[in-house]
């Protein structure tokens, strides 16, 4: 069972929304975008343009792979190996704020990754976190600055986020798990 929470006219304001909170919070400060592989970056580009039309100049954009950067890296079963994306951050990350971009938040665990990723490329001035959902759940201590949609859901729940780019359709969706209850002693 899954329920549709944003369609494609809803994530366009809603990335239109966050593109307009980036500039208002930053002002003229120098920004760059960099998207969390594989739908982070795509929501990346998306946002890095809307940006990049509002300030009325070119924004840097780069995206981030952390396959081997997660904390279960080594507690994978052999055959769940990381699908490893190449990084791009072709510009200086130093003296610049770079707004870390993600589909969706949970545990927290891929932001604590992507962080440590990011700083092998230099120490950016400051990183704010920009998700398109945020779907509560932390493990860690991290909190994004934009969030397109908080969406309150069970740990059994999944949200998936669906580009065009890969999926032929733009859309958020909670994937509902039906939990099925054995009955004992008559009682269900």
């Amino acid at each position: 069972m899954s329920k549709v929470v944003l369609d494609r006219d809803d994530m366009r304001r809603t990335l239109v929304r966050m593109a307009h909170e980036i500039v208002e919070k930053n002002g003229d400060e120098p920004i760059a975008i960099v998207g969390i592989h594989r739908r982070g970056a795509l929501v990346a580009g998306r946002l890095r343009d809307l940006v990049a039309h509002l300030v009325d100049e070119p924004v840097p954009l780069g995206d981030i792979d952390i396959s081997f950067y997660r904390d279960d890296v080594g507690l994978r079963e052999p055959s769940g190996s990381p699908v490893v994306h190449a990084s791009h951050i072709d510009f200086p990350v130093g003296e610049t704020t770079v707004v870390l971009v993600d589909d969706v938040l949970f545990t927290g665990r891929t932001v604590r990754a992507a962080i440590d990723a990011l700083f092998d490329y230099g120490r950016p001035r400051r990183v704010q976190l920009a998700v398109l959902a945020d779907r509560g759940h932390r493990e860690l201590p991290i909190r994004p600055d934009y969030v397109g949609k908080n969406l309150p859901t069970a740990r059994a729940e999944r949200v998936n986020v669906r580009m065009e780019e890969l999926d032929g359709e733009d859309e958020v969706v909670i994937l509902v798990h039906e939990e099925i209850t054995v009955k004992r002693g008559g009682e269900a």
